[in-house]
């Protein structure tokens, strides 16, 4: 869209440039037919110089009718192109708003993850301390080496940290540990968190 809006601007700067010559040149032959007027006016010179004047003058006539016809033709062209330009100006503008409204948006997100992170951080201070250092060297062990992830939930004997079903035999195994026990998953090794909906 930038591209195009510059590309465009610049086009209408050429033409613009182009108008401006072409008006030069048709006032410069507008000038200098009406000198030639006045002189033939006037009747300084010869009849030969009066002839070669008449001739200029018709000739002038016909270079200024030319002339006029280019200038109009590039006033046109102009035209087109301020329409364009203008035309992505506004569409510029607009893609400018949406963009600076999704930015809003997502800054807003942003502080809103950053509130969140910091509250977790807090809570997790708190569970921290009542857990146990031992458990906690192991979380963070384990979670340097999964993708950022120690703990998983099991549910539906299922793990969700690498979503894996449980076989019987570590079914039986977790629906006898002790509560306190803690358990891991045989596939991606993260400790596992028993719930109500753990389905053992």
């Amino acid at each position: 869209m930038n591209d195009d809006l510059v590309r465009a601007r610049t086009a209408l700067q050429d033409v613009q440039r182009e108008i401006t010559k072409a008006d030069t040149d048709v006032q410069l032959v507008r000038e200098r037919t009406v000198r030639n007027q006045a002189r033939m006016d006037a009747g300084q010179g010869t009849a030969k110089d009066m002839q070669a004047l008449q001739h200029e003058v018709e000739s002038l006539a016909r270079r200024q009718s030319a002339l006029e016809d280019i200038e109009l033709e590039v006033m046109e062209r102009a035209e087109g192109l301020a329409a364009d330009a203008s035309r992505l100006e506004a569409a510029s503008a607009e893609l400018t708003a949406r963009a600076d409204g999704l930015k809003a948006v997502c800054d807003k997100n942003l502080a809103e993850l950053d509130a969140e992170v910091e509250q977790i951080g807090r809570s997790r201070a708190d569970v921290v301390v009542g857990v146990g250092d031992d458990l906690v060297a192991l979380y963070e062990k384990i979670r340097a080496s999964s993708d950022g992830i120690g703990a998983a939930v099991l549910a539906k004997r299922r793990c969700e940290g690498c979503n894996l079903e449980l076989n019987q035999g570590e079914i039986n195994r977790f629906a006898a540990a002790a509560e306190d026990e803690v358990l891991r998953c045989e596939e991606c090794r993260r400790i596992l968190v028993r719930t109500s909906e753990s389905g053992i």
